[in-house]
């Protein structure tokens, strides 16, 4: 099977994981992807794009005609991770595993309508639909899990931001870095969280109006998980003359919604967007770092 990887994909990939680790995965990924398909006796009907960031998704059928989506990430993606957590889920709040007993590195899921998520709605509703879909997925994790804490994935990530910036944002970098610090220090609660929970990763279903893909699972404390929702179309609030006051708000509506403390989600929303901007700067990405720094700047 001949295909292109969506532009995305190659992309984000390359920053993430590096341009060579990047390389070496996509120039095996057509092989890959029919020898996975054959194995497991899938009929392709097409790559769905633009698709995702650290995957390739495959629309299929199985050998009985069931319409699924074929999975398939890099191993420093940690697909394995995915798949303990979708098999922990079991379908509740999240697309349902096919073959919840393969060991497997792909993922055989239910498909969902990947052209609908969350995003077609309008703003209110779907907050409202977020905040009902992402509490399903805050239960408590399994045992003997080997996910990730809160505090871990994050001290990885603040050690480039440790490394020194330009002294115009280091205010706002050390104000990151020490919600960070105090929110690590004071740990609230050890649930199994989404890790990257946005309204584009709720996608319209037919066993279920909305169901979430693409988990990145970590564990820990809820306003974590919620922490990434609140800068949800920031283009929009930096757009708004009222832009500043809307976020804050945000940050206090979905807080009060789903019963988390509101100084521990305005702290990790600051950290998850101050690391997001300088993440997207050094990827060359300007305009994305612009609009998340000046979101985190407001807060």
């Amino acid at each position: 099977m001949a295909f292109e990887p969506p532009e995305r994909l190659v992309r984000a990939l390359g920053e993430t994981y590096g341009d060579d680790v990047a390389a070496r995965w996509l120039g095996q990924l057509p092989e890959l992807a029919d020898a996975t398909a054959a194995r497991r006796g899938l009929t392709v009907e097409r790559v769905q794009a633009p698709g995702g960031r650290s995957s390739l998704v495959l629309l299929v059928r199985c050998e009985d005609g069931t319409p699924a989506a074929l999975k398939l990430a890099p191993p420093a993606a940690r697909p394995e991770w995915e798949r303990a957590a979708l098999r922990h889920w079991n379908g509740w709040g999240a697309a349902q595993l096919l073959d919840a007993d393969s060991s497997e590195e792909s993922l055989l899921l239910e498909r969902l309508h990947p052209e609908v998520s969350l995003r077609s709605l309008p703003e209110a509703k779907a907050l409202l639909e977020a905040a009902g879909t992402v509490r399903r997925l805050w239960v408590e994790p399994p045992a003997e899990h080997a996910f990730e804490t809160v505090a871990q994935r994050t001290e990885r990530q603040a050690v480039p931001m440790r490394a020194g910036v330009e002294p115009e944002l280091a205010p706002l970098v050390e104000a990151a870095l020490t919600a960070r610090d105090n929110l690590t220090s004071t740990p609230a609660e050890s649930l199994l969280l989404h890790g990257n929970f946005r309204q584009s990763k709720v996608l319209s279903g037919e066993r279920a109006p909305w169901l979430t893909v693409g988990p990145e699972p970590v564990v820990g404390e809820r306003a974590y998980d919620l922490a990434r929702l609140v800068r949800d179309r920031v283009e929009d609030l930096i757009a708004a003359p009222s832009g500043a006051s809307v976020a804050r708000r945000r940050v206090n509506k979905l807080a009060d919604s789903l019963d988390v403390d509101r100084d521990r989600l305005h702290g990790w929303t600051l950290f998850r967007a101050v690391e997001s901007g300088l993440r997207a700067r050094a990827a060359g990405r300007t305009t994305d770092a612009e609009l998340l720094l000046e979101f985190a700047d407001w807060l």
